[in-house]
């Protein structure tokens, strides 16, 4: 039997935990998961470009489950009334190969990214950090900015998106969502404005081309840069002396060769750039940063790991909450050799 979450039994379960809860959650199991890195079979996710964007499939097993998931990336969507990115997956038993879990991924990519690059801030970012820049205000902005108030005391938020209409949607839910704490907003008039002097940058926009989003001689020592937008082959939102006057952590070199901020050195520059893999500053292999004056990045493109991680927290809490509807998705037979027997009447 396989439970199956829609999006509607997506919310019903995050309200039923509390989004703040679910962060923690999710968190917990990406450190433990990171921890583990070697029992898992990681490979670069299988990428089709297409006319308008990206299709991909992430897939990855562990010694207990197998995950993937499907997910999208056409940035021209939002002219017509659609989302740029949207996403399901699927959680499987490795010792018998059965699905357990069918859900939605859209809602849960945006929870798991956000608790991605908090972790990330959390190791990596001066413990003082107060002050966070949003470049990019679409669908990942507020988890983003909720996730990083778990991990720092954060008293002020700079935006900006060349939209205005995203900073308008992106201003209204922060300020529903911050009312009683004392968190002030700053819309900015670009993102130079934004990022100066700032102590933590997020930097996640749709445009799908080799753009300087942020520039090296905007910055100042200290800083700490969460580069989510270079997630495909041709995307990037870094100058490249930021990555070169750095400390710099991938999550999945091979993959982030392809697809992060450092795709767009050869090889044996981007190795020789990249100072650590998530997991080693995780479990605490290599630091976070090395001083208060460093300037840090986190060249975040998404693995799959990180989706079986939150795959398996929903997992325990829509058994634990008993949301989601069960369906019989695999033949149930007598005789397991006999699968002609179910067009038998």
């Amino acid at each position: 039997m396989v439970r199956l979450l829609n999006v509607k039994m997506m919310t019903q379960l995050i309200h039923k935990q509390g989004i703040e809860a679910i962060f923690v959650d999710i968190m917990a199991q990406l450190k433990k998961d990171f921890t583990n890195w070697e029992s898992f079979q990681n490979i670069p996710r299988p990428t089709f470009h297409v006319d308008g964007g990206v299709l991909e499939l992430m897939p990855v097993c562990g010694k207990e489950k197998f995950a993937f998931k499907c997910v999208n990336g056409h940035p021209k969507n939002t002219a017509v009334g659609k989302q740029t990115v949207v996403a399901t997956g699927q959680l499987l038993n490795v010792d018998d190969g059965y699905p357990v879990l069918i859900t939605e991924m859209t809602i849960l990519t945006a929870l798991r990214t956000a608790c991605v690059s908090a972790i990330a801030s959390d190791l990596m970012a001066r413990k003082d950090a107060s002050t966070l820049a949003v470049i990019g205000n679409g669908a990942q902005s507020e988890y983003q900015t909720i996730a990083h108030k778990l991990v720092r005391d954060i008293k002020e938020v700079r935006y900006f998106d060349i939209d205005s209409k995203a900073m308008d949607k992106y201003e209204q839910n922060m300020q529903s969502n911050f009312a009683g704490h004392k968190v002030d907003l700053v819309r900015c008039d670009d993102a130079k404005s934004a990022v100066m002097g700032a102590d933590i940058i997020i930097v996640c926009t749709a445009c799908k081309a080799h753009a300087e989003v942020l520039k090296y001689d905007w910055l100042t020592k200290g800083q700490h840069i969460n580069g989510l937008g270079g997630d495909c082959l041709g995307k990037t939102e870094l100058q490249k002396e930021i990555l070169e006057n750095s400390y710099l952590v991938v999550e999945f070199f091979d993959q982030s060769f392809i697809e992060g901020e450092i795709q767009i050195f050869d090889e044996e520059e981007a190795r020789r750039v990249v100072d650590a893999h998530f997991y080693e500053i995780i479990r605490g292999d290599k630091v976070g940063r090395n001083n208060d004056d460093e300037i840090t990045v986190f060249d975040s493109v998404g693995i799959a790991l990180e989706d079986l991680s939150a795959l398996s927290v929903i997992h325990t809490l829509s058994e634990k909450y008993n949301i989601g509807e069960i369906y019989e998705m695999i033949p149930n037979i007598k005789d397991p050799k006999n699968l002609f027997s179910l067009l038998v009447d």
